[in-house]
């Protein structure tokens, strides 16, 4: 246990900002490929991708933990069907018919509704800067998003794919939360392991549905890096990350750095695309970054374990 808290993987908020890194890249993706694989293919194969890959890592914590499991069943399939069927399902078969800023523009109220089902259902509470930093990071996201526009926000209207994006926001919400259930003492990687393995016991019958439906995959070296992508960094990596990084910190300081989606989409693009940052890009990442600094700068309260 000592050297799993050794070094950088250590520091949740370096986690939780690689995570928010991988999770752009999926999202524009997501859009990106969607007339090559379809919404549930791509859900599907990329989850087991990662299960190929936590699997040898999870092996030996099932043999020395699997007695923590008894009485956790019902936890670990609802977290299942939210974090690993749910969410990703959702969000791929919104970005068919939605953009991708739409579909980041609705992503960044994910923190909102998570503080507001943690005050629901939990009476729990943000101190005054911890709340005051969330406001200024959405607000700093919203700038990006709108590019500096407010007028956008009332010219914006919702679509089909646009409410799928909100029910993945509501069932992201819910999965974050849901992790202060996770069996106490469970290894990450078993616990990683057995979501997607649930998850896509979940997803199997929806995905050859889909098959039935005439929708399969166009396969070639794009669509196939495209799964490797989406099931290494995002799935593999970027779970681990955000998984650890709710334990260490809290789910609703924890779910304030998806706000960093639209700041890494920004650069990826000045990268990538060549695509030069205008003023509205530098303020929104000001923004981001003094909310998450004001609501990571307060004495942190440590999650139940």
């Amino acid at each position: 246990m000592q050297a799993e808290k050794r070094g950088w993987y250590a520091n949740p908020y370096l986690l939780l900002t690689l995570t928010a890194l991988f999770w752009s890249g999926n999202m524009v993706l997501g859009r990106g490929i969607r007339a090559d694989i379809p919404p549930i293919a791509l859900a599907f194969w990329r989850w087991s991708i990662a299960l190929l890959l936590v699997l040898p890592l999870a092996w030996p914590h099932w043999r020395q933990q699997r007695h923590l499991l008894a009485g956790h069943w019902p936890a670990l399939l609802i977290l299942a069907a939210l974090g690993i069927a749910g969410y990703n399902t959702l969000a791929y078969l919104a970005l068919q018919t939605t953009t991708a800023t739409n579909a980041v523009l609705l992503n960044s109220f994910i923190p909102v509704a998570t503080i507001t089902l943690a005050w629901l259902l939990f009476k729990k509470h943000l101190g005054q800067l911890e709340g005051l930093g969330v406001l200024v990071s959405l607000l700093g996201a919203l700038t990006i998003v709108t590019r500096g526009n407010p007028a956008t926000l009332a010219q914006l209207t919702l679509n089909g794919g646009d409410l799928w994006m909100l029910g993945a926001v509501l069932v992201w919400a819910c999965y974050t939360l849901g992790l202060q259930f996770r069996p106490p003492g469970l290894a990450p990687m078993l616990l990683l392991a057995l979501l997607i393995a649930l998850g896509l016991a979940m997803l199997l019958p929806i995905y050859l549905w889909e098959l039935a439906q005439g929708r399969s995959m166009n396969v070639h070296l794009g669509s196939l890096l495209s799964l490797a992508y989406v099931g290494i960094f995002p799935s593999f990596v970027g779970y681990i990350f955000y998984n650890r990084g709710v334990m260490e910190v809290g789910a609703s300081r924890a779910s304030l750095f998806i706000h960093l989606m639209p700041v890494f989409g920004t650069l990826l693009a000045a990268l990538f695309l060549d695509e030069r940052p205008a003023t509205y890009h530098l303020a929104g990442i000001a923004l981001i970054f003094l909310g998450i600094g004001m609501a990571t700068h307060s004495p942190l309260r440590k999650p139940a374990r």
